[in-house]
């Protein structure tokens, strides 16, 4: 099994950092139902305003090869342009876990 783990800063202000990575969240979210690969999705919005980054995300796939079906999937690129105007740094770990 593979956890895929990113973690955005936004640009904006506080408001339009909050709306966007909810609207980002629901996206998201709503993937397991139509990526046959993604077996999990956890995502999390900041919520202590003393750290810097906005919001994160664990998505579980079986094999590294689908942790890039997942990427290329047009939903997951739908969900990935909500937040692209926004995006101010990205991060990513990918590994292997039982």
């Amino acid at each position: 099994m593979v956890k895929h783990i990113v973690t955005f800063k936004l640009n904006g202000d506080p408001q339009t950092r909050r709306r966007v990575a909810s609207e980002f969240a629901s996206a998201l979210m709503a993937l397991p139902k139509k990526i046959d690969v993604l077996s999990n999705m956890e995502v999390g919005i900041n919520s202590n305003p003393d750290e810097d980054w906005d919001i994160v995300l664990t998505a579980t796939v079986d094999t590294m090869e689908e942790v890039g079906i997942y990427a290329r999937h047009p939903d997951h690129l739908a969900a990935a342009a909500i937040v692209a105007p926004y995006k101010a740094a990205r991060a990513c770990v990918d590994y292997y876990c039982d």
